[in-house]
């Protein structure tokens, strides 16, 4: 029991570690959220964790930050969008792991430019080929690690309330 409370109070204090170490980017950098920013190039060297949030700047009702499927961002389509926001100063938590999609909703402004793919990992694991571990996005898990797994809920039932 003692080696399962140091196991558990460790797991707590590299969750903390994790929820801290979170990355705030700005999107476009200096650019900012306009058309005319190559957003493909802005990300190619950047990773994406959940926990991480992304700060669109732009100029409020001149443009929206939407998320849509991947269907919405291949078409430039905001019709079934995920949410949408035109305030000017749009933060996005990424809370799952996956590609997430984002586009401008203003007539004309997707096609020019103004939409952006994140590919967010779980933090700490690595992804090969931008596929998701399992277990990580929903797959199964190995059922030897049920005791694990029970210790990580308590964790973050911990971490929820102390961090």
């Amino acid at each position: 029991m003692a080696s399962f409370s140091a196991a558990l109070v460790g797991l707590l204090v590299a969750s903390c570690a994790a929820a801290a170490a979170a990355t705030t980017f700005d999107v476009g950098d200096g650019h900012g959220w306009q058309t005319g920013v190559d957003y493909t190039d802005w990300t190619s060297d950047k990773t994406f964790a959940v926990g991480d949030t992304l700060v669109f700047n732009y100029t409020s009702k001149a443009h929206t930050v939407t998320e849509v499927n991947k269907s919405g961002y291949d078409a430039c389509s905001g019709g079934n969008s995920l949410s949408n926001d035109d305030s000017g100063a749009t933060t996005i938590t990424l809370t799952t792991p996956g590609v997430h999609y984002f586009i401008c909703d203003i007539p004309g402004h997707c096609a020019n430019g103004m939409k952006l793919a994140v590919t967010v990992t779980v933090a700490g694991v690595s992804t090969t080929g931008g596929t998701i571990p399992a277990g990580a996005a929903g797959g199964s898990l190995v059922p030897a690690m049920s005791g694990l797994v029970t210790a990580a809920a308590v964790a973050l039932i911990a971490l929820a309330l102390f961090c």
